[in-house]
């Protein structure tokens, strides 16, 4: 093992960004623990995300220092972090990294110092912390940290090891700490990120870490030199460097992945393609994008297309549009301040987040200034948050995160906000975050509103019909890939292989017959309005005594989200 006894910037540097690189190439892994078998399990994607954000920050310091790496860590997750798990992880670095951030270098005693404070930190940010998750591990991490303090023959790599090495030991019992982790047989997947970014930090210090690769966050192109240009470009036999996303229709089974990729591969080399049942995304060099493009329509639509012309006669070209487009994005921004700037201020305003053409043109009547496109399938990020909020000039701005995996983000949105009162209204699903909407009025107080919209919140139950992508079982239920799932406020309440019995046993869990009066159906992108509309006069005969309304709401993965009132 090294003898090294301190961490240096670079060294600091180093570590992190190992970090990043391993929990994002472990994301799809981590996703795979989620309890529930839904099709959009994404603790992996956001954690990875938020250290994202923070390692492209990171990475740009060509002369490192502590402080400067500290706040390059601290100012990158917090903004950029989506999820619970995420703002989790980014409250775990802000508390290190204001403990250490004033050294020159970093010995034992700061190591657990700086785990101490991240543990301390965190747990201030969750309302109600639960053990057997994140924060389990991390206290077990910091624990231990300071512990083997008083072995003081340790040398900091030997330190920094048993530490790792206890964390796993903690994330392997959380399962005996949350019956739910226990009976899916996985441990938290929160828990198994952070030791996944704490296992690259380690590996970084063991000289174990190689090929560390931050991808771009999407917000800027790498600065590259002209000799890499000419370098990269000598003898090229694929021209184009092309990426994309698909947007499946449905999951590629094993053959027809295997079949696409050897098509790729036929068109050209250097091919990533990475898949879940949701998307797809592939990177490939080859002479005919155009033909990788047409391949991939056969699968679903497009989005997020890149085509980059590699060869040496292209290069000023391209330097010369990606000038002119820089231009134009500063005159773009230019504008919208101008216009900002001109609109009158109001007394108060609104965000939501939406995931669905139907449902934001729900929302966009009831009066919201603007939506924020996410959800459930992609969680957006405090920076998010914070964009919308500056797009909205007002006093006092409601936001609805309307999904309980978003209130952290748009909390964390809140306290960054200088110049604007921010009222996160806790809405945890879009029937809520309507319902809050509705609740509003003008003429009285912006504290009585959202009283009103709290006690909206607590009268409206609310449920997803959606279809499970593993086998499992959750609350004595027995669940078969492919299953559908009905799923309220307490969680899984009904499991079935038709679609329309399914939804009914649900609604059986969701409907008090003394109280409630009105049943709200949103269908989403995969239902056609026939089918919906049938569902709908089923209900009615099934629930006589209640009002039934039925919606197109465009939402991705769920068929049906449904509100009783």
């Amino acid at each position: 093992m090294k003898t090294i006894q301190t961490i240096d910037a670079k060294l600091f540097q180093k570590a992190f960004l190992s970090g990043a690189n391993r929990i994002n190439v472990q994301k799809e892994y981590i996703n795979e623990l989620n309890v529930f078998p839904v099709p959009d399990g994404d603790t992996g994607t956001n954690m990875s995300m938020t250290i994202i954000a923070a390692a492209n920050e990171v990475n740009k310091i060509t002369d490192p220092t502590i402080a400067s790496l500290c706040k390059a860590v601290s100012s990158g997750s917090l903004r950029g972090a989506r999820g619970n798990s995420g703002v989790i992880l980014s409250q775990l670095f802000r508390g290190f990294t204001k403990a250490v951030s004033k050294k020159e270098e970093l010995v034992k005693e700061d190591v657990a110092a700086g785990l101490v404070r991240a543990v301390e930190t965190a747990y201030k940010a969750v309302m109600k912390p639960k053990e057997g998750t994140i924060l389990t591990v991390a206290k077990g991490v910091a624990d231990k940290a300071e512990e083997l303090l008083l072995e003081e023959d340790l040398t900091l790599v030997e330190y920094c090891s048993q530490i790792v090495e206890h964390g796993y030991a903690v994330l392997a019992k959380t399962p005996e700490m949350l019956p739910v982790l226990k009976e899916a047989g996985v441990v938290d997947s929160g828990g198994q990120g952070l030791m996944e970014v704490l296992q690259g930090c380690l590996d970084a210090l063991t000289g174990k870490a190689a090929d560390i690769v931050i991808p771009e966050n999407g917000s800027a192109a790498p600065a590259v030199s002209s000799k890499e240009l000419a370098d990269s470009a000598a003898d090229i036999k694929f021209g184009y460097c092309t990426e994309f996303i698909i947007m499946l229709d449905k999951p590629l089974d094993a053959d027809t992945e295997k079949e696409f990729k050897k098509f790729l591969l036929d068109l050209g080399d250097s091919l990533v393609l990475v898949a879940d049942d949701d998307i797809c995304k592939v990177h490939v060099h080859t002479n005919h994008p155009g033909q990788a493009f047409e391949k991939a329509l056969t699968f679903g639509q497009l989005s997020n297309m890149k085509v980059d012309n590699m060869r040496l006669e292209h290069q000023e070209k391209l330097i010369k549009n990606a000038e002119k487009v820089a231009a134009q994005q500063r005159l773009d921004e230019a504008r919208e301040e101008e216009k900002k700037a001109q609109m009158p201020r109001k007394d108060v305003g609104f965000i939501s987040v939406s995931s669905g053409e139907g449902l934001s043109e729900i929302f966009r009547g009831l009066g919201v200034d603007h939506l924020i496109e996410g959800g459930q399938t992609m969680n957006p990020s405090t920076e998010d948050v914070l964009n919308a909020i500056d797009q909205i000039n007002a006093d006092t701005i409601f936001v609805f995160p309307n999904n309980k995996n978003i209130i952290l983000a748009a909390e964390q949105a809140r306290d960054l906000t200088e110049d604007k009162k921010i009222i996160v209204v806790p809405t945890k699903t879009i029937p809520q975050g309507i319902a809050s909407m509705i609740a509003y009025m003008p003429e009285v107080s912006v504290e009585e509103n959202f009283e009103a919209m709290k006690e909206a919140i607590e009268a409206i139950a609310t449920g997803q019909l959606t279809y499970a992508v593993r086998d499992t079982v959750i609350n004595g239920k027995e669940i078969h890939n492919g299953d559908y799932m009905g799923i309220d406020d307490d969680g899984i309440q009904a499991v079935g292989t038709d679609l329309v019995e399914t939804t009914i046993e649900l609604l059986g869990h969701m409907v008090d017959e003394d109280e409630s009066e009105l049943i709200s159906i949103y269908y989403g992108a995969e239902v056609d309005e026939e089918k919906a509309n049938e569902l709908g006069e089923i209900i009615e005969e099934k629930f006589p005594d209640l009002d039934v309304e039925v919606q197109y709401g465009g939402q991705p993965v769920y068929y049906y989200m449904i509100s009783v009132e």
